[in-house]
């Protein structure tokens, strides 16, 4: 046998025995289309989720209370399965999916003894939905962040308060209103300083004005009057300046704005 004769038949051989390998191994792989769940009681399903969501495995937890709600959509594994899967889409980043499982189980679910805890988890979601991952990393101010989630997320809390004082989550719901309340009020100061700087004076002191309109009683009311006072000098309508700059005295006698607008002394060059 001569030696290309040899290595033909060699060569035949091996692919003979890799059509085999090939055709054999197919059935050892696993079926990548079939899902692990068929056949589960919604009992398993729900035990599966709820430890996928104690360990921290979020995307699990969510895809099977996704389940459980698409195949059993009565009962009480459902109830649960929105809420749990809601905090586990919080827990993702998933704000859009997690407000919309909160507002279905408050309206499906209108009577539900956990209602309350749908309406603080939906005011988390939109606590913290407009940060993003910078925000995280580098605690943006809030009045510097889009208002509408501000304002959704004070909604969601004040709702919470109203219905449900006595319940365990509004306590915390309280302080992060008054937080919330503060930042919005900022956020008007700081657009209304933002027209100040830009010699818009009228929008600036408007805005202002408005910002201890909607929400008094806050630290920011300080900077708002200041905002005025200036604009209003700008302007030259010296009467609303003065009535400005004398609230903003006998709300904050020691105010910086106060000391900063004071006039040195002639003989003081530094």
């Amino acid at each position: 046998m001569t030696a290309a004769l040899f290595l033909n038949r060699l060569r035949g051989f091996a692919i003979v025995a890799l059509c085999a390998l090939l055709a054999g191994g197919c059935s050892l792989l696993p079926d990548m289309g079939k899902d692990e769940t068929t056949g589960w009681s919604a009992e398993r399903l729900y035990k599966e989720a709820h430890e996928a969501l104690t360990d921290g495995n979020f995307t699990r937890a969510a895809s099977l209370f996704d389940k459980i709600e698409g195949r059993f959509p009565y009962g009480r594994f459902a109830q649960q399965a929105i809420l749990e899967g809601a905090y586990a889409n919080y827990r993702l980043g998933e704000a859009e999916t997690a407000t919309a499982a909160c507002d279905r189980f408050i309206r499906t679910y209108p009577n539900h003894p956990n209602v309350d805890y749908a309406l603080y988890l939906k005011g988390l979601v939109y606590f913290r939905e407009d940060q993003g991952i910078l925000g995280y990393v580098y605690e943006l101010d809030p009045a510097e962040r889009d208002p509408k989630a501000m304002r959704d997320s004070y909604a969601a809390f004040k709702e919470l308060v109203a219905r449900f004082p006595d319940s365990k989550y509004s306590e915390d719901a309280r302080y992060r209103l008054r937080f919330l309340a503060n930042a919005m009020a900022r956020h008007e100061v700081l657009v209304a300083r933002y027209y100040y700087n830009r010699g818009a004076y009228v929008a600036a002191a408007n805005r202002a004005q408005a910002s201890l309109l909607v929400y008094p009683k806050q630290p920011a009311n300080e900077e708002a009057l200041d905002v005025m006072i200036k604009a209003y000098d700008k302007m030259g309508l010296t009467q609303l300046r003065d009535d400005s700059r004398r609230i903003l005295e006998a709300t904050y006698p020691q105010s910086r704005f106060l000391v900063a607008a004071a006039p040195k002394p002639w003989w003081k060059l530094w």
